[in-house]
């Protein structure tokens, strides 16, 4: 899928730019009350209309580039191939459509092709992701109760 592909980490001079822009464009934001703000390309003189929740989404890239993550926009309703899916998940190919086709995953058929939506797959994730943190909190757990820290 092109929107995972080839994402590059925000340059120095961009991570500053963007911290910039980001405190401007929040200061802006709480004094707006609007559904619409209308904006002038300084440049080009040229007035434009822009929706105030695609600025908010501004302010949340604006803020991850600013930390030098790599940012992405990818629509919800997305379907991936069965390899970008593995790819997003960071497994191989057959382990995920091992999940697919054991319904931890739900996908659609294309003829033979698997396609996953991206909400479905990033929903799999999160979830593991809240699993994995409770096996650990119990596993410290456990071990505080053993009294394996006690010196």
């Amino acid at each position: 899928m092109k929107a995972l592909e080839n994402i590059i980490r925000p340059s120095k001079s961009e991570q500053i730019t963007a911290i910039k822009s980001y405190e401007s464009l929040v200061n802006t934001l709480k004094r707006v009350k609007s559904e619409n703000i209308e904006m002038e390309i300084e440049e080009s003189k040229e007035k434009i209309t822009i929706p105030t929740a695609a600025l908010e989404l501004l302010g949340k890239v604006l803020k991850a580039m600013s930390e030098g993550q790599p940012v992405s926009i990818v629509p919800i309703a997305t379907e991936l191939s069965t390899q970008a899916a593995s790819e997003f998940l960071g497994c191989s190919r057959p382990h995920l459509v091992k999940l697919l086709e054991e319904g931890k995953i739900p996908f659609t058929k294309v003829g033979k092709h698997r396609r996953v939506k991206f909400e479905d797959l990033n929903n799999y994730r999160k979830k593991m992701k809240a699993e994995q943190k409770q096996r650990l909190i119990d596993m410290m757990k456990s071990d505080e109760d053993t009294g394996l820290y006690d010196s």
